[in-house]
């Protein structure tokens, strides 16, 4: 099973059903990826989807992922720290790296650090590169 944490860019452009990353919901509602989320990432969540569409649709859609039977909390054992261009992302590429998962999902360019980092190893992938992934699979 793939793991992977999304950032709140491709979660926010995956809710409309006439987008074409709505994709990202329904491979998630069927199961192909397990989601990772913390705390600190679903409080982001609820701000930024409620900025963007609705409380009732933030509410909504936390209430997904909270009963998703492939949605795993966890929250990371150590805070790297690697993204110095937005500290705001490190809470991402930090689950990411402590749970070990597949990817971070993204369309955030202040990721691109992950290019030139050896250690911790973190693969960063767009929305559409994730998408086509998991058509594939």
């Amino acid at each position: 099973m793939i793991k992977a944490v999304i950032d709140t860019n491709c979660l926010r452009a995956s809710i409309p059903p006439k987008s074409p990353y709505y994709q990202l919901y329904i491979d998630f509602k069927s199961g192909k990826f397990e989601w990772y989320v913390s705390n600190e990432i679903l409080m982001e969540y609820d701000e930024i989807l409620t900025e963007t569409y609705s409380q009732k649709t933030a509410q909504f859609i936390l209430h997904q992922l909270a009963v998703a039977h492939n949605v795993v909390f966890s929250e990371p054992a150590f805070k790297w720290n690697l993204v110095a261009s937005d500290p705001d992302d490190n809470k991402f590429s930090d689950l990411a790296i402590s749970s070990n998962c597949d990817y971070l999902v993204s369309n955030d360019r202040d990721f691109d650090v992950f290019k030139n980092i050896l250690f911790p190893k973190l693969l960063v992938i767009d929305l559409q590169s994730f998408l086509r992934l998991l058509a594939a699979s």
